[in-house]
């Protein structure tokens, strides 16, 4: 149970796929209903702060290499075009949205990426992430328990 867990997080902070995954993954590996949601909310939130810290010193160090510039601006220019019009508009709200739709490419990971990109204040960049992440996992959360409880 414990390397479920585990695994679970791990899901939870990797780009790759977020709670989105880490929560269905505990779930089908009979974590408790509950302690999968908190576990892989937390987790998932955790990744804001990385991300800014990452953006804030590590990113200006790695712009200097030509290769690592070239992909910063492709990734950049995708959280841009995915989220630009809702942010640019909305701003909290619409980042708030866009991390909350629970489709890869809208979770933590692009919507620090868009605050950065839109310089919207740490704050309510983090809160509109994590209330996003939230209502995200409550999403991803209520379709496995009723899934499983429909299979069970």
């Amino acid at each position: 149970m414990l390397l479920d867990i585990l695994a679970a997080i791990s899901w939870s902070i990797s780009p790759f796929g977020e709670a989105k995954v880490g929560i269905p993954y505990a779930i089908v590996n009979n974590v408790n209903y509950y302690v999968a949601f908190v576990v892989c909310f937390l987790a998932n939130v955790m990744v804001f702060p990385v991300m800014q810290f990452f953006l804030d010193y590590i990113n200006r160090y790695l712009l200097r290499w030509r290769f690592y510039k070239r992909s910063a601006v492709y990734v950049a220019r995708k959280a841009k075009t995915g989220a630009g019009n809702n942010i640019k508009k909305y701003g909290f709200w619409g980042l708030l949205l866009f991390v909350m739709v629970p489709i890869p490419g809208t979770g933590v990971y692009a919507g620090t990426i868009a605050a950065y990109l839109f310089r919207i204040e740490r704050k309510r960049a983090f809160m509109a992430n994590t209330i996003g992440i939230f209502f995200s996992c409550v999403i991803v959360w209520s379709i496995t328990v009723l899934t499983m409880e429909g299979i069970s």
